[in-house]
């Protein structure tokens, strides 16, 4: 995973896990009846006041024909962060509405539409700034401001040992204006990203799992690339259980290590970012924990030996 960081937006080490976090027409590629998940990262432990971050996606088909050919799904998620002396955080809330179609009669190639539209509400606490001068005041200290956005995706199983999944989003097309001041023109800038995952599987059990994604924000660009290994330990009638873990690069600013351990409808997975920007001498090299879990509603139990389709 890799990337060059200084956008605005809430940012996450992750990129395969919770997948709505990178593309909300992710929202549409799950099976069962809901997906939930919830994520937690502390980000820079070593500095005083560290960035922190919550948040927790919900997800759920409304509509599916009778062979799954398409379908509607609903999502959202709600995070917060909080950061530095004056606990500059934000506190948003999105809703995600996203439609698959499969593009052929084996269901193995399937596109997703989705769009998204958001609630935030930014702010700090400024009982402990130094102003220049004492009798600035700060016309506001809490900023509301709507998000709209919109992503695609693709995925496509060409044969039982491999697949691929494609997308591109884009975060605050309507450039929302973020100021404290009133006549501040100071706007949240659209955020543009791109991904590809692949899943190799070989040897029956192993799968290699390689990634890249790419984020541009104005003139901050975040571009990650790595890979993972995935091990199915069991995949009986009653049990699935599998362990992945992986490394990557995040551009300029450091490895990330991941380990995750899928457990029938439940998977636990942590990340740490191993700092090696500019920051690290005050950082001491710690970067960022990040941990999470994902549970699947009635997952469907799966004997085959294969990549798992998103939705069947």
């Amino acid at each position: 995973m890799l990337s060059v960081v200084h956008a605005q937006d809430i940012h996450f080490s992750q990129a395969d896990y919770i997948q709505v976090l990178t593309n909300p027409a992710y929202s549409g590629f799950f099976d069962g009846q809901g997906r939930f998940g919830i994520i937690y990262r502390n980000q820079w432990a070593s500095v005083h006041n560290p960035f922190q971050t919550l948040a927790a996606t919900v997800e759920v088909p409304v509509y599916q024909n009778k062979y799954h050919r398409y379908g509607i799904s609903l999502g959202g998620y709600i995070y917060a962060d909080k950061a530095g002396s004056l606990a500059y955080g934000t506190l948003s809330g999105d809703l995600i509405v996203s439609f698959y179609k499969a593009l052929n009669s084996r269901s193995d190639n399937i596109f997703s539409l989705a769009v998204m539209a958001g609630f935030n509400r930014a702010g700090f606490d400024p009982t402990d700034a130094l102003m220049e001068d004492p009798t600035e005041q700060f016309e506001r200290e809490r900023v509301n401001y709507p998000t709209v956005g919109a992503g695609a995706a693709f995925y496509s199983q060409p044969s039982q040992d491999f697949s691929l999944k494609i997308g591109v989003a884009a975060y605050n097309v309507n450039r929302p204006k973020l100021t404290y001041f009133e006549e501040g023109a100071t706007r949240l800038e659209p955020r543009f990203n791109a991904y590809i995952r692949g899943e190799w599987r070989f040897m029956q059990q192993w799968s290699l799992m390689p990634l890249a994604m790419v984020q541009i924000q104005k003139k901050n660009t975040e571009i990650l690339f790595g890979t993972d290994v995935k091990y199915y330990i069991d995949e009986s009638y009653s049990r699935n259980l599998a362990l992945q873990f992986g490394v990557a690069y995040r551009w300029a600013d450091a490895l990330v290590f991941d380990i995750g351990v899928h457990y029938n409808a439940l998977t636990f997975f942590f990340l740490y970012d191993a700092n090696i920007s500019k920051l690290t001498p005050a950082s001491r090299s710690v970067g960022a924990f990040e941990g999470g879990l994902i549970y699947h509603l009635n997952r469907k139990k799966n004997k085959r030996r294969a990549l798992p389709c998103p939705i069947i």
